[in-house]
């Protein structure tokens, strides 16, 4: 497994993570504790260093099994939590921040967190800049030991980049999202500020395992949210419609058809966005021990040819970027 430093941590993290949503079990089949605990230890074992998750996730239950399967571990593992997004109650005031990174140190065992995010707060508290100055603030009492942001626009990641310490940002980032390129990714770079690719595979559309009569359950996020009815429709399908995504998650598979045979879809997918050297970390998720395994490959694999990267932007251009809906 290959790393990256992080932003301006000082820390090297894997540049493949451990995306840990489902772990909380907030949509679709609830992962089971003894599965989520051995997934974790598939990670570490294939040389993941870097877990992503968030004190809404499952309403805690994703840091709490993080923080038991930490007693278990020797290595220097790096946990990123998030904060300020499912609580009605939550402020971007220092005691709403405080209690916040207090409970989550609570549940993962630690006495400081390694990476606290913003968890896409609203535009206007975000750009309000009193949460960033809070966090400065727990950070000098150690509390914390870095802290970002995870937004749902550019926008917002720009004005991080321009009028904050953060060390991170955590955006969509996918085949399917390529305006990150153009607009964000040299500016996070200059200014040293770390990229966590979440939704890496456009919500599974990028395994290229769906068809479009595919029936998602009634509790998963890709049946209740397709067209953002709960949050930003880009967290589902990266924003892309369910049918239109099929196509061109084929149309994606045939121009990387040729590229690194023995890999799969989601592989490729994962590693156009490990091409991008601006990029610290990507998170995929995963239901199990197989498929964390086969994520951390990616790490290993030659990266796609130019020509590759030269087509599927073009693809991006012409057919993907007006398809995407939501803020962006």
């Amino acid at each position: 497994m290959k790393s990256r430093l992080l932003g301006n941590t000082g820390v090297e993290v894997s540049e493949v993570g451990f995306g840990a949503w489902q772990i909380g079990a907030d949509w679709g089949t609830e992962m089971p504790k003894e599965l989520a605990i051995s997934s974790l230890h598939a990670a570490v074992d294939a040389g993941i260093n870097f877990i992503d998750t968030a004190d809404v996730y499952g309403a805690g239950r994703s840091e709490t099994i993080i923080g038991e399967f930490l007693k278990e571990r020797d290595e220097a593992i790096h946990v990123a939590t998030k904060m300020g997004r499912g609580s009605a109650e939550w402020t971007d005031g220092y005691d709403d921040i405080a209690k916040a990174a207090e409970d989550s140190c609570k549940r993962l065992g630690v006495d400081a967190l390694d990476l606290v995010q913003l968890h896409c707060i609203p535009e206007e508290m975000l750009k309000a800049g009193k949460a960033f100055e809070n966090l400065e603030k727990i950070k000098d009492l150690g509390l914390i030991k870095h802290y970002g942001a995870s937004v749902e626009t550019i926008d917002e990641a720009l004005f991080c980049v321009r009028n904050s310490s953060a060390s991170t940002l955590q955006v969509i980032f996918n085949i399917f999202r390529q305006r990150v390129i153009s607009d964000l990714l040299q500016a996070a770079s200059r200014n040293r500020v770390g990229i966590i690719a979440r939704v890496p595979l456009a919500s599974g559309l990028l395994s290229g395992k769906f068809t479009k009569d595919h029936n998602f359950a009634e509790n998963d996020h890709r049946r209740f949210n397709c067209d953002g009815q709960l949050f930003n429709v880009g967290e589902t399908f990266a924003g892309v419609p369910f049918e239109a995504g099929v196509d061109l998650a084929s149309e994606v598979n045939s121009i990387l058809e040729d590229q690194l045979p023995d890999a799969s879809l989601a592989q490729k997918s994962l590693r156009w966005i490990l091409d991008h050297e601006e990029v610290t970390t990507v998170i995929p998720g995963a239901k199990d021990p197989e498929q964390t395994r086969e994520n951390a490959t990616v790490s290993a694999l030659d990266s796609l040819s130019t020509e590759s990267h030269s087509r599927l932007n073009q693809l991006y251009k012409e057919k993907i970027d007006k398809q995407v809906r939501g803020r962006y």
